[in-house]
Parts: C-alpha cells; sequence; structure tokens
C-alpha cells in the first residue's frame, strides 16, 4: 500500500490472471473445476457441462449444501416468506401471486405470505415453484454468491426451481444473463440450442423474437443431457433451452451472472455526457418559434458537437467511477449482525480483534490540508482517521486482522459504528 489511495475488496480473488489458482476463485472453481480452460475456452463462448462425479473426484464435494426441496419446505413452513421471493409457473407461464399467498394472521399485516396450503395444492397440481433471490436469504448461497461476484467480476443473483414430477416449468427461451444451474435432487433434462441472437443484452427479451426462438428450438439440439445431483451446467447468454422433469421431484439452483459489457460502459458515458452537454447555454437555448422539428434541423449540429466535446473530455476514471456507483447500487454487501455490530462497539477494548467488512470496496486518501488525518470512502460513506493508524489499515486493507489498540481506539470505534469494520 502507498501512503496515497489505496483500495481494497476483502475477500476477493487476489489475482486476476485467467489461471487464477482455485483457491483464489474458490466458488467459481466449485462449479467450473479447470479455471484456466473455462476462462480461455468456455466463458461466454459454449456451454459447459461439469459432472457431480467429476467434481467428487476433484475436489470431494458436491452441492447438498447449497439448497434443496428440504429448504424450501423452511423457508415457506418456518420463515414466512413473502411474494415475491417466492412465485409459480405452470405450461410455461407464470401464475399470478394470489393463488398461494394470504394474508399473515393474527399480529402481521402482510397480505402477500406464501400459504402452505395454497402452495401444496399449486405444486400438487404441477406448478413449479421459483424461489427468487436467494442470494439475499438463504445463507449457503448468499456466501456462494458473493464470492462467485468476486471471483467472476460481475454481479449475480441466484433463485431456485423446485418442479414436480413429469412436469415443464417454462418453455424454450433464452435468457439476457449468463447461468449455470447446479442440480441439487432429483433429475431435469435439458435441451439446448444455438443462439438467434449472439450474447442478448437486457433490452433483447427473447419473447420478442418468440418465432425464431420456436423455429430454433425444432432443429438439432447442441446438447441434450439430463442432470443428475452435483450436475453443474454453464450456459451463455443467449443459448435456448428448455428444462423437464421424470417420474421425480427436481431441484436446481441457478445462477444468473449479469455481464458486464462495453455497451454498460456506452451507457454510462452517454449519460456523463448528456450531463456535460447540459452546460452548455447552446444546447439549453429554444429553438426559434413556429419550429418544425420534423424538417428543422438547426439544432442537430450544436447537439452533435455538444455531445461530440463532452464525451471527448471524459476521462477513464469518471467512467470507472460512475460504473462503480452502479455495481455498487446492485450488490448487496456482505451481511452485518446489527445487534452484535452494537455490542462491539460497547465492549471495544485494546485487544478486540477487527477485520474490513468482507466485500466493501474502500478507498483510503490523506485530508486535504491536514497530514494528520485520512479520509475513507466507500458505499457506507466517509470516515476520517488518524493518520496514525495507518500500518493496522494497511493489513486490514490486505485482507488481515488487527487489534483496537494498533489501529487506535478512535478510529476502530468510528469504523465499526460505520460498519466498515467487523469483529473479526
Amino acid at each position: 500500500m502507498t501512503a496515497g489511495t489505496a483500495s481494497s475488496t476483502t475477500g476477493s480473488a487476489g489475482s486476476t490472471d485467467d489461471a487464477a489458482a482455485p483457491q483464489e476463485r474458490p466458488a467459481l472453481a466449485r462449479l467450473v473445476g479447470d479455471l484456466e480452460t473455462f476462462a480461455a475456452e468456455v466463458w461466454s463462448r459454449r456451454p459447459l457441462l461439469r459432472t457431480g462425479a467429476e467434481a467428487l473426484a476433484e475436489d470431494g464435494r458436491d452441492f447438498s449444501d447449497l439448497f434443496g426441496p428440504d429448504a424450501v419446505d423452511e423457508m415457506v413452513s418456518r420463515r414466512g416468506l413473502r411474494a415475491p421471493f417466492l412465485r409459480l409457473a405452470k405450461d410455461g407461464s407464470p401464475l399470478p401471486d394470489s393463488l398461494f399467498t394470504t394474508a399473515g394472521g393474527v399480529g402481521a399485516s402482510v397480505r402477500d405470505q406464501v400459504g402452505d396450503d395454497q402452495l401444496h395444492r399449486e405444486f400438487a397440481g404441477g406448478a413449479t415453484i421459483v424461489a427468487q433471490g436467494l442470494h439475499r436469504t438463504w445463507p449457503a448461497l448468499v456466501d456462494l454468491g458473493q464470492q462467485l461476484a468476486v471471483d467472476l467480476g460481475h454481479p449475480v443473483q441466484i433463485n431456485a426451481y423446485i418442479t414436480p414430477p413429469q412436469s415443464q416449468g417454462f418453455a424454450d427461451h433464452y435468457d439476457v444473463h449468463d447461468v449455470f444451474v447446479v442440480q441439487t435432487s432429483g433429475r431435469k433434462r435439458w435441451v439446448l440450442h444455438a443462439p438467434v441472437l449472439e450474447a442478448p443484452l437486457r433490452h433483447h427479451p427473447w419473447a420478442e423474437r418468440r418465432s425464431q426462438v420456436e423455429e430454433a428450438a425444432r432443429t438439432e439440439p447442441v446438447l441434450d443431457v439430463t442432470l443428475e445431483p452435483g450436475d453443474v451446467l454453464y450456459l451463455p447468454r443467449g443459448t435456448i433451452h428448455a428444462a423437464s422433469t421424470f417420474g421425480e421431484i427436481s431441484s436446481h439452483v441457478t445462477i444468473g451472472v449479469h455481464t458486464w459489457t462495453p455497451y454498460a460502459a456506452a451507457e454510462v458515458i452517454g449519460e456523463l455526457a448528456l450531463d456535460r452537454a447540459a452546460s452548455d447555454p447552446d444546447v439549453r437555448r429554444s429553438l426559434d418559434l413556429g419550429v418544425d422539428i420534423s424538417t428543422d434541423t438547426s439544432g442537430f449540429a450544436v447537439a452533435r458537437a455538444a455531445l461530440v466535446r463532452a464525451v471527448e473530455e471524459l476521462d477513464d476514471a469518471t467512467i470507472s467511477r460512475a460504473l462503480t456507483r452502479r455495481d455498487e447500487a446492485g450488490r448487496r454487501l456482505s451481511p452485518i449482525s446489527p445487534i452484535a455490530q452494537v455490542q462491539a462497539v460497547l465492549d471495544l477494548g485494546d485487544t478486540t480483534r477487527l477485520r474490513l467488512r468482507p466485500h466493501l470496496r474502500v478507498t483510503v486518501s490523506p485530508v486535504p490540508a491536514d497530514d494528520e488525518q485520512l479520509m475513507l470512502d466507500s458505499r457506507l460513506g466517509l470516515q476520517r482517521i488518524p493518520a496514525t493508524g495507518r500500518p493496522a489499515l494497511d493489513i486490514l486493507l490486505d485482507g488481515g486482522e488487527t487489534t483496537a489498540a494498533e489501529l487506535g481506539q478512535e478510529a476502530a470505534r468510528t469504523l465499526l459504528r460505520a460498519g466498515v469494520l467487523v469483529p473479526a
């Protein structure tokens, strides 16, 4: 770390080389095995199947710890799950929430709680259960999702699909994000076809190409496979797919990867350039009275020149900061325990061991005109701490631990209260 600006994303992969070692990208390695091959030959290019037998042979683990039907039963019966964290689909279409939600009962002023009996009725009738946002609600998948986002460098979301026997939840379609499918129980047949649109963006939904998708689904598949528990299937965005069960209940976890693209940078550049162009009085002026905008192009040259000038003036650091803000807005921080955090502040002593909150991006810089203070900047705001704590702070930024005495009691208390640090 230098004496100037430093940054950290603790819990990150460390090296960003494509051939990073499994311990540097543990969540991704657990899914795909050989990181070098995946990065060079598979990522965003083609589907990949990694069987549970291969995973057991390579690292001795399966995915039984992540999720399954028992987890859904617990969420519904014991945790008061509410829509839209759960939805249903049948015959390729979503079902209305009113079919399976009910009021929360005495003392609970909610009307969208999932009802056990209603859900049982619909599931027994052939509806697929879709548990949504599990990267925010189910501990094992919260951990996996946060580490995988660091490993990939792209945000992720996690859903689970529990399908009754002899059923198909959704018809042939494609997703506008990459997908990892992890089969957690039962079996499910997956039939994949080549894309009708390579690398679709979020505003390219498959429904707008329904006829093309249906036609492609009638051709020879690129892969027709039955997933067993422990199998992992990777699909680049745009891959047409459909899944169906056999005579058993099947559950799988779907990890959606919302990939960063040059188009995302183009969106940000456009927004920033528009803001800059608006500072030009010639751009803001009203066109002539009685103007006919269908034929009068007098303002076009002014607009083009202002936008081109604004784009050329934008430096990479400004664009990067805007993309970072967008990234942070879409990612949840590593969970924090509010009560334990307050208690840690109350119990703080010289020997209290601390660490940086996992997956929190922090930058550190000197306070202007004050050599005795440092400024920490993160999505949790700005915090000032004495510069004397810099050696201990560098240890924290590198993913290590330190004591309150080494950092300084004042700094430790400030950063604990802000949620930047957590007890080690």
